[in-house]
């Protein structure tokens, strides 16, 4: 084997805002970019700064960005030697990296054998204790009738999550307060999970409550390298779906961040993992943290990390499938520095239960300044088309410690103007005055828990 050698050209195979964070560092490492595109998104911003883009089917995701077939046949007639597939979609898709291999192009991420594995929750599960990581509670791989579902959650008590083995992002999952609710909710579970994964397997868990979410950026190498670029604290979130994110963690001593990072290390060595991803655990106090679930692609909360350590996360992820060593080590890296919180701009009424608001964005008015960061791929005229999710923009604020970050945080968000459509950019506001945020014990149910808060008018 030669020495190894960036890629001349790579595919996207995503959009919005993570397409054009693709493009960018692409851009800066000098490989060619060709962008792919619904019929919904054929005016949009990354296809008019690719070099190339192709046309991969009608607006529906289905049709488009989940069409393997097209996406390759479009990495093959522009002579892309590799496909970046972002976050959501295909990132996580087992068979896609695997095709990509058979048709000679490489997936930047991990193997799909490394996918497979850690996707299936239940399988990632049965990794963590082998690799020695403690686990919350939960059933022996896949749950198969309520009945099954209801003598776990007997013997564990109550309050229990069903959850859908190959899920994410809060779908597939219902929490279950007593006996009388478990055959319902199960049969929620293993329909949501069917309709959103082609896949109804699902399995228990006991509910932890009052924990935050805390999970460990990593990135490895082929040759056996891995680092850990710290932590996020994701506690702020509905219905398991993330809101505000900050790293460091304010509540992690300099010792629990090495442990758990070392664990997270251990367990995507278990994998043979190679490329960026994100071990998550709940955290439930001082030595009292267990592995809930591996995200084997980057993360929408990259930036963040990337504040605080000083490196590309998604040059990296090119570099390495590359074939290149990692560019850093631990020792590089040293501590977190300075503090970064990401606020993701929905287009959501927070006041109608975090209803989507698609619609055409009539005024766009960006915050700037020291230490603000928007990664957004709209501009004042574009639309939100209702077939995809309902991200407008990432909002990033950095500072050399939380309290300027806190401060910086509600400047920006005062400058931040979308007319035409309703953001959550009212409840960041919101949740900025609440005092278990602005001393950093939120809590995963905080929100939920105080959904009166959000209601206003305008």
């Amino acid at each position: 084997m030669g020495e190894p050698r960036l890629f001349d050209k790579i595919l996207i195979a995503n959009r919005g805002e993570i397409a054009l964070r693709v493009l960018r560092s692409a851009r800066e490492l000098g490989i060619a970019t060709v962008a792919v595109y619904s019929q919904a998104d054929a005016d949009s911003l990354v296809v008019q700064m690719a070099d190339e883009a192709v046309c991969i089917g009608p607006a529906p995701s289905t049709q488009s960005y989940l069409s393997q077939g097209a996406l390759i046949a479009a990495a093959l007639g522009t002579g892309a030697q590799a496909i970046h597939p972002g976050y959501g979609f295909l990132a996580e898709n087992a068979a896609f990296s695997d095709l990509c291999a058979r048709e000679g192009i490489k997936f930047i991420g991990p193997s799909g054998a490394a996918i497979a594995t850690m996707g299936n929750k239940s399988a990632a599960r049965t990794a963590a204790v082998a690799a020695g990581l403690p686990v919350v509670p939960g059933s022996e791989g896949a749950v198969e009738t309520a009945d099954d579902a209801a003598r776990f959650a007997e013997a564990a008590g109550y309050p229990v999550l069903i959850k859908a083995s190959a899920g994410g992002g809060g779908k597939g999952m219902r929490r279950v307060d007593g006996p009388a609710d478990i055959a319902s909710q199960f049969a929620a579970a293993k329909a949501e999970a069917a309709a959103a994964f082609g896949d109804d397997t699902v399995y228990l868990e006991k509910l932890l409550e009052r924990a935050k979410h805390i999970e460990f950026q990593i990135i490895c190498d082929r040759y056996g390298g891995g680092v850990s670029l710290f932590e996020r604290d994701c506690s702020t979130q509905r219905r398991h779906q993330k809101l505000i994110e900050e790293a460091p963690s304010s509540v992690l001593s300099p010792a629990q961040r090495a442990e758990m990072g070392a664990a997270a290390l251990r367990l995507a060595a278990a994998v043979d993992y190679e490329g960026a991803g994100t071990v998550e655990f709940l955290y439930a106090g001082p030595g009292q943290y267990y592995f809930m679930e591996m995200n084997t692609r980057v993360q929408v909360e990259h930036p963040i990390t990337e504040a605080v350590c000083g490196h590309d996360i998604v040059a990296e992820q090119i570099r390495v499938a590359a074939g290149f060593p990692l560019s850093m080590t631990t020792e590089d890296l040293g501590a977190p520095r300075g503090h970064a919180i990401e606020f993701r701009i929905n287009a959501e009424d927070p006041s109608e239960d975090f209803r989507p608001s698609p619609g055409t964005i009539t005024r766009f008015v960006l915050p700037g300044g020291f230490g603000v960061r928007v990664d957004t791929a709209l501009t004042q005229g574009s639309t939100i088309p209702p077939y995809y999710d309902s991200m407008v923009a990432k909002l990033v604020v950095f500072g050399a410690s939380r309290a300027e970050a806190l401060a910086r945080a509600r400047r920006a968000l005062d400058e931040f103007i979308i007319e035409g459509v309703k953001t959550t950019i009212p409840f960041h506001k919101k949740m900025l005055e609440q005092p278990v945020f602005i001393d950093g014990t939120v809590t995963t149910d905080y929100v939920q828990q105080h959904a009166e808060n959000w209601r206003y008018d305008g």
